[in-house]
């Protein structure tokens, strides 16, 4: 008796065997239904690599997603779904909705359900859950944009002179690091009190101007710092990594210490730091390469090799060194 010979699909050079999707799919739904989500997403995605989904597997895919709390991709799956009009329509609406609450697109939320009531889009008995939806979705954008107002309030007082001044410079920096993934704009003018402020310590205050500069804000700002005052927008600078003296300075560096990277990784980062002190005017009073020789100078003075040395531009790299070790000051 010969034995049938069974079709066998290639994928991206891989054998698949027949019926490989279907157990995959199968065991999907087991994981799914004892609730390890982790393993039904896994089998699911791994299924996905050969075949396309039906609309009871990319559901079964979405609501396991959302108890991972993926919620990106729940939305992108629900999309996939209605696109393919599903018979699970108000099921994948509903889960749809509920993700982009989860992903504060609120607007989102009343625009869509507010256009679905209106079109009749929603069967009679489940008219009234989406009304619901709508007005939790409501209750929780009021609730949020209050909660958003009262940080606000909140930084503004943080970062207000007075109480900002009365910090250590150590306190105020980390304070100012808070700051970094978080829109500035509202704290501009405090920001810019900070920065012109001839008693706050001048690492502290290019600190904030970098905030300024990152998040491209646009507003006049007085800078006075090592016997320089300098007029400046924020929008119109480059970071301190950037500014053409620096690049100069970094470039006879490199070429320098070419043959000894240990010293010129130690270089580099005594001028990361130094440039950040220095912000936004450099080394202006010493030359390019004066500066990159000193700092050379500087740090093989460091490492115990006595030579002969610009003084002058020792005494200023040491102060510079002085200045960003605020926990001393």
């Amino acid at each position: 008796m010969t034995k049938r010979k069974r079709h066998v699909v290639k994928h991206d050079n891989i054998v698949v065997f027949p019926g490989a999707f279907q157990t995959l799919i199968r065991e999907a739904h087991m994981y799914a239904e004892n609730y390890q989500y982790e393993e039904a997403v896994a089998s699911f995605e791994k299924a996905f690599l050969y075949e396309d989904g039906d609309e009871l597997a990319l559901s079964a895919y979405a609501y396991a997603l959302y108890e991972l709390k993926a919620y990106d991709k729940v939305k992108n799956v629900c999309e996939q779904l209605l696109a393919m009009g599903t018979t699970l329509y108000v099921e994948v609406m509903e889960l749809y909705v509920t993700v982009c609450m989860q992903l504060k697109e609120f607007h989102q939320v009343e625009s869509l359900i507010t256009t679905l009531i209106e079109e009749n889009a929603f069967p009679i008995d489940q008219l009234e859950k989406f009304e619901r939806l709508r007005s939790l979705n409501q209750e929780v954008a009021k609730n949020l944009q209050k909660k958003e107002d009262a940080q606000r309030l909140l930084e503004e007082q943080e970062f207000e002179l007075s109480e900002f001044s009365a910090l250590t410079p150590d306190e105020q920096s980390i304070r100012l690091h808070r700051l970094m993934d978080t829109n500035v704009r509202q704290l501009k003018t405090a920001l810019k009190a900070i920065i012109e402020c001839p008693t706050i310590h001048p690492f502290v205050q290019s600190l904030a101007l970098i905030l300024l500069v990152e998040q491209e804000v646009s507003i006049e700002i007085t800078v006075s710092k090592f016997n320089k005052t300098m007029t400046i927008n924020p929008i119109n600078l480059v970071l301190p990594n950037q500014l053409p003296q620096y690049g100069e300075v970094k470039k006879i560096i490199e070429s320098k210490l070419e043959q000894d990277p240990s010293t010129q990784e130690m270089v580099q980062y005594l001028m990361a730091k130094h440039a950040i002190v220095t912000y936004p005017f450099e080394w202006h009073s010493f030359e390019a390469d004066d500066i990159a020789y000193g700092y050379i100078d500087f740090v093989q003075s460091m490492l115990g090799k006595v030579q002969e040395m610009d003084y002058e531009i020792i005494d200023f790299l040491q102060m510079l060194e002085k200045l960003t070790e605020l926990h001393e000051v």
